[in-house]
């Protein structure tokens, strides 16, 4: 009874580890990109970079002078050059998170071989 459940558990921790590089590059991959995609959303929010751009034309303050219409665009443009760049620096961050995500087990693997060998 006890080989039993011992074969059995070192099947299941067997499969779990050969099943492990298929789950991290498929649906954890996809989970894990779903979830940088969710930040990257919750970032622009935070910034408000798309109602930066679809304001770009309208006055400040209600202010339809000529000399208030141009403060406010430049004014506009200026924040949505700032945001923009916020906005790719953290894709960048993120881009490089996930390539890192990608990366990390072949390194292990990598690494764990040049240690034996």
């Amino acid at each position: 009874m006890l080989n039993f459940y011992f074969l059995n558990s070192t099947l299941k921790i067997f499969k779990e580890i050969l099943y492990f590089p298929v789950w991290w590059y498929s649906k954890g991959a996809w989970t894990f990109l779903l979830k940088i995609g969710e930040f990257l959303s919750l970032r622009e929010k935070g910034l408000a970079l798309r109602i930066w751009i679809e304001n770009i034309m309208v006055t400040m303050y209600g202010q339809s002078d000529l000399i208030s219409s141009f403060i406010s665009y430049l004014m506009r443009v200026f924040q949505i050059i700032f945001r923009g760049i916020i906005m790719i620096s953290w894709f960048l961050i993120c881009l490089i998170v996930f390539l890192s995500y990608l990366i990390i087990p072949i390194l292990t693997v990598y690494q764990i071989i040049f240690q034996i060998f």
